[in-house]
């Protein structure tokens, strides 16, 4: 079965090659447009989050935090109260944010294996500022619907966390006690740094073989825009962004579509997720994406047609 598999590999492979030669402006010019949209939209946002996420995580900050919320938060989501460290991590800092807060959890034995599974079909948050600065200024140019999609956004999660809350076992760990080592700050912050670096320019790569691949697909079957937008946005989610905000609809499409967008995330994302963390199960985030982003689409059309 493996043979096969990597047979389709090559094969699929070849052709691209062939096709990349055969349209090497094309793919030039697409190559040079996502590191702009990298450089611009996508390192503003996730550097210092990804910085910040990642000291925190190493502090453990839960343990400053109320416990009356912790506990809440635990048991709303029926969750260990190491991975509510993990929510608000995620929270902050986006995806693929949250895999990396994952897997540093994991790392120190903060979180089981089977914790690790149940925290990827919820804990898929979008930067903040991602959403109310590119989206909501810069794609839709209306700070109201960059809210509107940011509140969407996370209500869907929470409700997901909700949902999905009976299929998980939280472990029995004490977690003060798993972080009361003394740590050296200019070491945390310089491995910040580096994983931080190391993250972004994994987030370049796979940002740039999408935009290729959906930029190609396109061109190849010479599809009308809006199924192009609709291909571009399942494989790469920035760029489906920006060329939806660009089509001559209605702004309430734009606004539950750019929220069905974001909380799926798009292949990109979901291949920054795996590379970050190898070995967990991927239909279960998969499933996680469609209902989140069905859940996205609804809530962001409710509140606008409260609004306007």
């Amino acid at each position: 079965m493996k043979k096969y598999s990597n047979l389709i590999v090559v094969i699929v492979s070849f052709i691209f090659f062939i096709l990349i030669l055969f349209n090497k402006e094309l793919v030039s010019s697409t190559i040079i447009n996502s590191f702009y949209i990298w450089f611009n939209t996508l390192v503003p946002s996730m550097f210092p989050m990804f910085i910040l996420s990642d000291i925190l995580i190493n502090y453990n900050f839960i343990m400053f935090i109320p416990n009356k919320i912790t506990i809440f938060t635990s048991k709303l989501f029926n969750i260990s109260k190491e991975a509510v460290l993990v929510v608000f991590i995620s929270l902050i800092s986006g995806f693929p944010g949250n895999a990396l807060a994952i897997k540093t959890a994991y790392d120190l034995k903060l979180i089981s294996k089977d914790e690790v599974n149940h925290l990827l079909i919820f804990t898929h948050f979008a930067n903040p500022l991602f959403i109310l600065q590119t989206i909501g200024i810069f794609y839709l140019k209306n700070n109201t619907y960059g809210i509107i999609v940011f509140i969407s956004h996370i209500l869907s999660v929470f409700i997901l966390g909700i949902l999905f809350r009976n299929n998980n076992y939280p472990s029995k760990n004490n977690y003060i006690s798993k972080n009361n080592k003394s740590q050296s700050f200019t070491n945390v912050f310089s491995l910040s740094i580096k994983k931080s670096i190391n993250t972004l320019l994994m987030v370049a790569g796979t940002v740039t073989s999408f935009l290729i691949i959906s930029t190609l697909i396109s061109n190849i079957f010479n599809f009308n825009q809006y199924m192009s937008v609709f291909i571009q946005g399942i494989l790469e989610m920035t760029m489906g962004l920006s060329n939806l905000s660009m089509l001559d609809i209605n702004d309430v499409y734009k606004v539950i579509f750019s929220s069905g967008l974001i909380s799926f995330g798009g292949l990109s994302i979901h291949m920054q997720v795996m590379s970050i963390l190898e070995d967990f199960k991927y239909f279960n985030y998969f499933k996680g994406r469609i209902c989140h982003s069905l859940l996205a689409i609804v809530i962001s059309f409710l509140i606008f047609i409260t609004l306007y």
